[in-house]
């Protein structure tokens, strides 16, 4: 299984929008995100976010842009930013038949599950930024099991997606 986790886009503080919507600048972000993916090929099969509306909308941006039904994302409690990783991971062996798996999420909690994923110690480091994307492969969904295959981040997403961006 391929596993992308993405963070969300950047959202207006609390005291501006206690939903914590994304912001333009962070819809643009997630668009120029997902125009990269779809430009390198990236197809999911299954889209799972944090039940919080920047998760939501970032992954239902994703969504649109390789047209996957904004029906069939699925929310969870086990993206929320403090939930455990072993929770995630759980909620995800119910999906074991899914080849690409996209989880929109929060730090901490993003950074946890890749850890847990990479790491029988949970010891492992991403940098994780707003509208930016790691891939993991594993073979079981077991601690440790999982191999780092790239980090992206917002920059770099930018500019894969820049020549078709430019075309909108």
């Amino acid at each position: 299984m391929e596993i992308y986790l993405m963070q969300h886009g950047q959202a207006f503080p609390e005291e501006v929008d206690p939903e914590r919507s994304l912001t333009l600048e962070g819809e643009n972000q997630i668009q120029a995100s997902a125009h990269a993916l779809r430009r390198i090929g990236v197809r999911f099969d299954l889209i799972v976010a944090s039940p919080k509306k920047r998760a939501r909308q970032t992954a239902e941006l994703v969504a649109r842009s390789q047209d996957y039904p904004d029906s069939d994302i699925k929310t969870t409690e086990t993206l929320q930013p403090t939930a455990p990783a072993q929770e995630a991971m759980a909620f995800l062996k119910a999906y074991g038949d899914k080849e690409r798996v996209l989880l929109v999420g929060h730090l901490p909690s993003l950074g946890e599950v890749a850890a847990a994923l990479m790491s029988e110690e949970g010891k492992a480091s991403i940098q994780f930024r707003m509208g930016g994307i790691c891939r993991i492969d594993v073979d079981l969904l077991e601690t440790g099991s999982g191999q780092l295959q790239w980090v992206l981040n917002p920059e770099l997403l930018k500019l894969i997606a820049k020549d078709s961006l430019a075309g909108r």
